[in-house]
């Protein structure tokens, strides 16, 4: 395992240059998250429920497929627990190097694999495992990228930094977009027959790039004191839970940004195709509206260094709850301008206000001991619940009811 040098940058111009290289670590290591769960959460929505799931419904392929999508969200609290626990005790850094390659490792393997017809019950089975360590993997990505940043930042401008870990989002969904929609123009036979897996093939670059970075920064300067003092937590998991109320706080905040994100990304996908829409317009909805997020998240997370992260979180919750039944009527219009203008509103404006601060203000939530496991399961915790079930249930109720009003 590649050892973290534990010395921080003297000089504030080398401060500096750590900083942002810090902040494009953590860009870079969220792109590559959201690239392999958006790849996959597009590409299952199109063709994996006949790919793995064949001779069932249409519905229930669909059902099934994001089950798989779901398994990967049930794995992130155990790679929150297991990532935080040596991120706590042995550092920052190495963690970030493992989550990375095994995180772009599974979706380059889901690229290579057999579907139903050539191994047969296999197929299905080996895409769950290979969906399990990627939540594993990104179970420990996102809080150690973001506490890195947080970390390496000054008091007054922690939210600003932290942005850029979240800007891994929209980033992570413009390039998976921008991939899908070139290999979406297949014919569908081709499409189904190999097109499907240049996404997750093409996901090796962006693995490569961000290693890259990620051996150049240098360990966390808090963390790097708590090793000095020998003060690190023996059992970071039994800490934060004896006193859980920050851990069900980070839970619960979190919650409405990821159900948004969720709703209105991969399962927008299916829907939207489902009752008329053309791919390509579906995508290209989601590509705007990701557009529209690169700007949004650090503003309101420069704002939150003003004001407050839990101001800028709630107005954005409160936008979202207006905004619900009016987005999906809008989707319902089956016109492609009112699909754009209902994703960017919803997901580009709304969840972005939501999503943008709470980088700085769940690493905030814990101790430097312990902040790798709190911020962890916290932000791990909401995205289970909010995020992990909401495709499987959302299109449970559409197939149930024949509407979106449910939903």
């Amino acid at each position: 395992m590649p050892t973290s040098p534990v010395a921080s940058p003297s000089t504030p111009p080398e401060r500096t240059r750590q900083l942002r290289r810090v902040a494009l670590s953590g860009l870079l290591g969220t792109a590559v998250e959201f690239y392999d769960f958006l790849v996959y959460g597009t590409v299952a929505a199109l063709v994996f429920g006949e790919l793995f799931f064949p001779g069932a419904d249409p519905a229930v392929g669909t059902i099934a497929a994001f089950g798989t999508f779901a398994a990967g969200y049930v794995a992130r609290p155990v790679g929150g627990i297991l990532f935080g626990h040596f991120g706590d005790r042995l550092g920052r850094k190495s963690m970030l190097l493992l989550t990375m390659g095994l995180m772009g490792g599974a979706s380059f393997l889901i690229g290579l694999l057999p579907t139903y017809d050539t191994i047969g019950v296999w197929a299905p089975v080996l895409l769950i495992t290979l969906r399990v360590l990627q939540g594993i993997a990104i179970g420990g990505e996102w809080g150690g990228a973001t506490l890195m940043v947080v970390e390496h930042a000054g008091d007054r401008r922690r939210g600003l930094w932290s942005s850029f870990t979240q800007m891994g989002a929209p980033l992570g969904s413009l390039l998976s977009t921008a991939v899908v929609t070139l290999v979406v123009t297949l014919p569908r036979d081709e499409f189904a027959a190999w097109g499907w897996r240049v996404p997750f093939l093409m996901s090796v670059v962006l693995l490569g790039v961000g290693l890259f970075v990620r051996l150049k920064v240098v360990e966390s300067p808090l963390f790097a004191e708590v090793k000095k003092d020998r003060a690190e937590s023996r059992l970071p998991i039994v800490d934060v839970l004896r006193r859980p109320r920050p851990l069900l706080l980070a839970c619960c905040v979190g919650i409405g940004a990821f159900t948004a994100q969720s709703l209105l990304t991969s399962y927008m996908i299916a829907y939207a195709t489902g009752i008329g829409y053309a791919r390509p317009q579906v995508l290209t909805a989601l590509t705007v509206s990701a557009s529209v997020a690169l700007v949004v998240l650090p503003c309101a997370s420069a704002l939150s260094d003003r004001i407050g992260r839990r101001p800028v979180v709630l107005a954005g919750a409160l936008i979202s709850a207006a905004l619900a039944f009016p987005v999906l009527a809008l989707v319902d219009s089956k016109s492609p301008g009112l699909l754009i203008l209902a994703v960017v509103l919803g997901h580009g404006i709304a969840q972005s206000t939501m999503y943008g601060p709470l980088g700085a203000l769940l690493t905030e939530m814990f101790g430097t001991r312990v902040r790798y496991t709190g911020a962890s399961l916290g932000y791990q915790g909401a995205t289970l619940i909010g995020a992990g079930f909401s495709p499987m249930i959302a299109g449970s109720l559409v197939a149930g009811s024949g509407g979106s009003t449910p939903v």
